[in-house]
């Protein structure tokens, strides 16, 4: 993924057999193999990674070859959730230096296009993300990106939180993009990862009060004894809905001023838009369903706001602050911990797809 430029440096470094990935063959099929890095561009860094997570997104390729639009057509390395050591920089790179433990914003964008240009590079129609048709991703012994978009972590901020950035950034951009605060009572429809991290972000973004529902125990329990102030279960019904909004707002006490949907299906958000109050927002985090059948006259009436969001923008920075200053603690949420080698990348996709009591698979390499 370099841009061109400076001689074969990390190819010789890396040569062709000894930086190996795991690269996704076909449906429920890793295989580790060797993976040739691009030449080293002037404003590129070569990372030795250190800490990859496996997302939701990366275990839906591989049972699926797809997500949407975007099909697996040839083989492809997976992983974006990731954090390792520079291990060579290009000439223009002055920020970051050889030896230097760095977390990985895992999009490229254009910056020539109106969205880039505007700010809001995450909707850039020519974006470059790790493990993304046709795009390659991180998990891998090295691989090679652009040095702004490597992080310098904070002495206390270890690897494995380094790569944490990834997944806590959709909850960070959620809670900016609601306008969550200090004023604002929150609900939260999921506790699976992005739930729980939007949890957490929420709650350093100042909210007072946050209840999250989910139709897992487990989840519930784990919400709870990472800080949410009530647990709701809830079930797949949607007959049920109108006793569960009850009960939700029971567990509130009082207005629900923000509402996010990290599950995404019609049953949560249509959950979210009732129950919160009129002038209050609702923002759609999870992608359950790519079709919906919500309550939106409902909602309209009652100046019901509605955002949605794609991936992130601009959160590194405030990422690595709530990690290092201890607002946010995401330790707890890796629970399982795999190496790097054939045997264990297949147990730890497993692992994840299983669910149950894995929240963060987390490699170390």
């Amino acid at each position: 993924m370099g841009k061109g430029g400076k001689g074969e440096a990390a190819a010789a470094v890396a040569g062709e057999g000894e930086n190996m990935a795991a690269w996704l063959v076909a449906k429920n099929t890793l295989k580790i193999m060797p993976f040739k890095l691009p030449p080293l561009g002037p404003y590129d860094v070569r990372v030795r990674m250190k800490a990859v997570g496996i997302c939701g997104s990366d275990v839906h390729y591989l049972k699926e070859m797809r997500i949407a639009h975007f099909v697996v057509k040839e083989p492809m390395v997976i992983g974006h959730e990731c954090a390792g050591i520079i291990e060579e920089v290009g000439d223009g790179v002055k920020h970051l230096a050889v030896g230097d433990r760095v977390a990985l914003e895992p999009g490229i964008s254009c910056w020539r296009c109106r969205h880039c240009k505007g700010g809001r590079y995450n909707l850039c129609d020519d974006m470059k993300f790790f493990a993304t048709p046709p795009y390659h991703g991180s998990l891998a012994d090295q691989i090679v990106h652009p040095g702004d978009l490597c992080f310098k972590l904070p002495d206390n901020v270890s690897l494995e939180e380094g790569a944490m950035c990834e997944p806590l950034s959709v909850g960070v951009h959620a809670c900016r993009r609601a306008d969550v605060g200090a004023e604002k009572s929150v609900l939260i429809m999921g506790a699976g990862p992005i739930g729980l991290v939007t949890m957490l972000s929420a709650r350093a973004f100042g909210a007072p009060r946050i209840v999250i529902a989910d139709v897992d125990d487990h989840r519930l329990s784990v919400a709870k004894s990472l800080g949410a102030d009530a647990t709701v279960k809830v079930s797949g019904n949607t007959e049920d809905l109108a006793g569960e909004i009850e009960r939700i707002q029971a567990a509130m006490g009082g207005d629900i001023d923000v509402s996010l949907d990290c599950a995404g299906f019609s049953k949560t958000m249509s959950t979210a838009l009732e129950a919160t109050r009129p002038g209050g927002r609702v923002c759609l985090v999870g992608m359950g369903h790519n079709e919906m059948t919500v309550p939106l006259t409902s909602a309209a009436i009652r100046e019901v706001d509605v955002v949605g969001i794609f991936r992130y923008k601009d959160t590194w920075p405030l990422c690595l602050e709530f990690l290092r200053s201890g607002k946010i603690d995401v330790k707890p949420l890796i629970t399982h911990r795999f190496g790097f080698s054939q045997g264990e990348v297949e147990e730890a996709f497993e692992v994840s797809a299983r669910g149950r009591d894995a929240i963060k698979v987390m490699f170390n390499l």
